[in-house]
């Protein structure tokens, strides 16, 4: 039986009543933009993340730029970010003109390690940006006490994890700011783009709302030259009825997660997601390493199931940061996970017994690659 990587159509399916009244809801109200929808939905998510404030903007890419314009981070400054992450986190750093300063991540849990961070600090450092990465919270106690130690802003890049909790706290509550995402693939996902800005800091909060419409507080008035970001009334009536499922969705990711691990325990070639004692994760990903990983997707796709590789090109050696820093060798564990990453099928709506299949093909292609 086919399996995808990931099932767009359930989600509907499941929320199609709610979904469709939300819809409607919309089209009644005749007010498209910054109205009643955004406003109920970001004091539901942060609720949600246990904040003061959010403040719903385009997409996660300018969530993270805003949070650092916000902060009036830009030319000559210095972020810290992972040597392994989706460009986005990059990107925002560069956008905002400021220089991103890779740091290696463990390659166990994938993410930034927190004792590499210190070593990367400059006079010209202005922040750290942590990813919660596949859905699994980074180490954030000890990045907190680095940051503080040396006077350094917090950006968590919560893309990837929402719902997730590090000792206790949800992700998206444990730097200064975060930035969220709310592409179509992600835990809380809309039906288009999206993103929010989570925080406790008032002022942050008060900047990006202003940032994120032209810069103008009062319409016609511009303060500053801000930017045109701002969540899709309509994406927000789907957000909110999202929202009420994540926790439940989140549970039945966690448990294709346990089906997985218990599957595929043991097998050599093939490492497994490790999870820190103080980690929640959400399980935005499943992803598994193995020596042979091309080999292994060759295999499995031949047997009808989805994976893709997340992400294959490290940002240091993409063709947007091609200017001669970075070349191959420069972050060894980030290039290694690069090459050896496959992300197996995950989400709310994968059945069982279908888990159970990749679970078999993945078992019986590993074999095969041995012999």
């Amino acid at each position: 039986m086919k399996v995808p990587f990931l099932d767009f159509a359930k989600p509907y399916e499941e929320l199609k009543a709610e979904l469709d009244e939300a819809y409607f809801r919309f089209m009644r109200s005749a007010w498209y933009i910054l109205g009643r929808e955004v406003e109920a939905f970001e004091q539901e998510f942060a609720d949600y993340c246990g904040v003061k404030y959010c403040v719903g903007v385009g997409n996660g890419l300018e969530a993270l730029h805003l949070i650092l314009r916000a902060y009036d981070i830009g030319p000559g400054d210095e972020v810290i970010v992972p040597s392994n992450t989706y460009i986005a986190t990059w990107l925002a750093v560069s956008y905002a003109g400021a220089v991103p300063v890779p740091v290696e991540p463990d390659p166990r849990t994938f993410n930034i390690k927190p004792d590499k961070i210190a070593a990367a600090i400059t006079t010209k450092t202005k922040a750290i940006m942590p990813v919660h990465l596949y859905g699994q919270p980074a180490d954030m106690d000890p990045i907190m006490s680095i940051a503080r130690k040396h006077g350094l802003k917090v950006v968590e890049d919560n893309a990837q994890a929402q719902g997730a909790r590090y000792q206790g706290r949800r992700t998206g509550s444990l730097g200064d700011a975060a930035g969220n995402s709310f592409y179509p693939g992600k835990n809380l996902g809309a039906f288009g783009d999206g993103g929010a800005v989570t925080t406790d800091d008032a002022q942050l909060a008060d900047r990006v709302r202003t940032l994120r419409n032209y810069g103008s507080k009062k319409k016609y008035y511009n303060d500053v030259k801000g930017y045109n970001s701002r969540l899709d009334e309509l994406q927000a009536a789907f957000l909110r009825v999202k929202l009420k499922k994540l926790d439940e969705w989140n549970d039945r990711r966690r448990d294709v997660a346990a089906l997985y691990l218990t599957e595929l325990g043991g097998m050599a070639n093939l490492t497994l997601p490790f999870v820190p004692e103080w980690a929640e994760p959400v399980w935005h990903l499943f992803v598994v390493r193995h020596s042979k990983r091309d080999a292994l997707q060759q295999k499995l796709a031949a047997a009808d199931i989805g994976t893709l590789i997340h992400y294959p090109v490290p940002p240091h050696l993409s063709g947007a940061y091609s200017d001669g820093k970075w070349s191959r060798g420069s972050f060894p564990v980030a290039e290694e996970l690069s090459d050896t990453v496959l992300s197996l099928p995950m989400g709310p709506h994968l059945a069982k017994e279908l888990a159970g299949d990749v679970a078999d093909n993945v078992r019986r292609a590993n074999q095969s690659l041995k012999d």
